[in-house]
């Protein structure tokens, strides 16, 4: 009788911790979410709007684009960047060319055209995956800025190639300032974070998980691995086009082609490696270690004596000691910053008890 009653008391005492974490997390989420959208506003200034917080949103956005195809369906891409040009140029085009087309429209268009290419490059899924399947979104990210660059209809037959920002009006607000752009770019990536988050826990995103961890298994349980592959692809494909559409008209303001290199296909993929692959707030944490990390050592370097090293060679420096930074953290920690931040709110959860 005993034990039975401390039986119940104890899934009684887990059942109540649960609920209680569950209400933690929520007022931690609404507190962080009202420091974004009121206190931020009220007390940054343009360079951290312009310089810090704009592209760490929007490289957040892009991150989670990956990671819920790479992260969450376990299929390989570096064509992140392709399909950010793609969005950002679509988006430009659709606000050119169709008279009084708001401007959230735009962004959704370019997010379609974005997603029906990735779509396209990612037919090779249901054949080949791995290495093989890197190469094949590689060639997204040769073909798409050849073919911008290429047919100058994309850039409004600009001698350049460069597109500019449309006027950021929404429902008769001017959003050009360094505030308006920040809030225009903070709730677009609030919403599309909500949605990734309800699409991860529900059916599709099972699905993708069984698929990420063995298809065989998950195509026996009556999982249609091409549904579920090109899904991925698809959605993957509308977040990163949002957010390269973001990424030329509230941060840049004006972009190229050339803007959108491999390069920036690898910074995607940093930070869904660094913040965590297969979580929603790993995206976040990663895209401000890649934004902060640089800007922190170049303040070190600037503490050092004028003339001492070489500004060539300090930017080479700073690039390695980056470089030797994520490795070595890879090494110490694999499962990314969100595992960190994971074991940190375990432990503080616990303290000063532990049971």
């Amino acid at each position: 009788m005993l034990t039975t009653e401390a039986g119940q008391f104890s899934k009684t005492f887990r059942a109540d911790r649960r609920v209680f974490r569950l209400r933690q997390d929520r007022i931690a989420l609404a507190s962080l979410l009202a420091i974004a959208l009121v206190i931020v506003p009220l007390i940054g200034n343009d360079y951290w709007f312009s310089a810090i917080l704009i592209p760490f949103l929007v490289l957040s956005l892009a991150g989670l684009g990956l990671n819920l195809l790479t992260g969450y369906a376990g299929q390989l891409s570096l064509g992140s960047a392709a399909f950010m040009a793609a969005g950002a140029f679509a988006a430009y085009n659709f606000n050119l060319r169709i008279e009084g087309l708001p401007l959230l429209v735009s962004f959704g268009l370019g997010g379609v055209v974005a997603a029906l290419l990735s779509i396209v490059f990612g037919l090779p899924s249901l054949r080949i995956k791995g290495f093989y399947l890197i190469v094949s979104t590689l060639a997204a990210q040769f073909l798409i800025p050849w073919a911008l660059v290429k047919f100058g209809w994309f850039s409004n037959f600009n001698s350049s190639g460069v597109i500019s920002a449309p006027p950021l009006m929404i429902a008769g607000h001017d959003l050009s300032s360094p505030t308006g752009r920040y809030l225009l770019t903070l709730t677009i990536v609030i919403a599309l974070a909500w949605l990734a988050n309800n699409i991860v826990r529900s059916e599709l995103g099972r699905n993708w998980m069984a698929v990420r961890d063995m298809d065989t298994a998950a195509a026996v349980t009556g999982i249609s691995l091409p549904k579920a592959k090109l899904l991925a692809f698809a959605i993957s494909g509308f977040f990163l086009g949002v957010a390269g559409s973001l990424w030329a008209f509230t941060y840049l303001g004006t972009v190229e082609p050339h803007g959108f290199d491999l390069a920036r296909s690898f910074q995607v993929l940093f930070i869904i490696i660094i913040g965590g692959m297969g979580s929603i707030a790993g995206n976040f944490l990663g895209a401000a270690f890649i934004v902060l990390f640089p800007l922190l050592l170049s303040n070190l370097a600037g503490l050092l004596p004028v003339g001492l090293i070489d500004a060539g060679q300090l930017e080479n420096i700073q690039k390695m000691i980056f470089g030797a930074l994520i490795i070595a953290f890879l090494i110490r920690e694999p499962d990314g910053l969100a595992r960190l931040w994971q074991q940190f709110r375990l432990r503080a959860r616990r303290w000063p008890l532990r049971y």
